[in-house]
């Protein structure tokens, strides 16, 4: 596989999973759950056909660090979608999230001690101020849109404002989580497969308290419009068609699907450098990163 093709393939995954996300979000604010559990379903089936061996191969890095991982994993994803349902805009949340490279310098600079060069500072702050610029044009916007009564605009802003935090919360938590897996990696090596099915694997069972909001969505998606979904002349409920096509989508950003070589071209890495040797970033997942 090409460096070209990898490349491509995460960027077609990505804006094509974003779209899909869009239209989950435009009809139902709150569907963030019901997403999360789909997308961790579909990988941890994956990996347990073809990564676990049906259960049969053992993990390298024990399973007490797995359970810390994970515990940041499913918090990062289960807080990033529910953040759409706090009046947080697609795109907002798509650049916001774009801060993981200023999260990653300032706990690489507190925990790890590590110093970058001036380049590198430079293009952090010209990120900040894009972010800045990005959300405070966003609540503008949250103020404009609500309705007249000024009580209503000033509940508006609160939310936003508390989906910000969120956004914030899940942001610094995955660079934490990012520099957890690095010393994984240094003390047990590198098994960016493995990683990918325990940490969608192990969370399942905490979807039992979002069992209630998960069931309430699937309802709504089952009153959706009918699709016939094309080459195939399924009739299906468009929702869940959406549904569907927002977890293949996030396939080829995963590195079961792409060599760890070719995902290394395809990732920002500078920043997450200290002296001469090269950590790599946590991969995202869109909850679909």
């Amino acid at each position: 596989m090409r460096p070209a093709f990898a490349v491509g393939l995460v960027f077609a995954g990505c804006c094509s999973n974003v779209i899909f996300l869009e239209l989950l979000a435009r009809k139902h604010p709150g569907c963030g759950n019901i997403v999360t559990f789909a997308q961790f379903l579909f990988i941890a089936v994956e990996g347990f056909l073809f990564e676990a061996d049906l259960g049969r191969k053992r993990p390298a890095i024990p399973i007490r660090y797995y359970a810390v991982m994970v515990t940041m994993f499913f918090t990062v994803s289960v807080v990033n979608n529910y953040a759409l349902n706090l009046n947080i805009a697609m795109p907002l949340h798509m650049i916001f999230r774009s801060g993981s490279l200023i999260a990653n310098m300032i706990l690489g600079i507190i925990i790890l001690k590590k110093r970058y060069s001036i380049f590198k500072y430079t293009s952090i702050a010209l990120v900040s101020v894009g972010i800045f610029i990005c959300t405070f044009m966003s609540a503008k916007q949250v103020t404009s849109q609500s309705s007249s009564s000024e009580n209503d605009g000033f509940q508006a802003f609160l939310r936003w404002l508390l989906g910000i935090g969120a956004l914030t919360f899940a942001l610094l938590m995955s660079a934490r989580m990012g520099i957890f897996q690095e010393t994984l990696y240094k003390q047990f090596g590198k098994h960016s497969k493995e990683a990918l099915f325990y940490n969608h694997a192990l969370p399942l069972p905490g979807f039992i308290f979002l069992a209630s909001d998960i069931y309430d969505h699937a309802v709504l998606f089952n009153k959706s419009e009918l699709y016939q979904v094309p080459f195939i002349g399924v009739t299906v409920p468009i929702m869940w068609f959406y549904l569907l096509m927002n977890v293949i989508t996030q396939y080829p950003l995963h590195p079961s699907a792409i060599p760890s070589s070719y995902v290394k071209v395809t990732q920002r890495r500078i920043f997450y450098q200290g002296g001469d040797s090269e950590q790599p970033l946590p991969i995202p997942v869109f909850s679909g990163s």
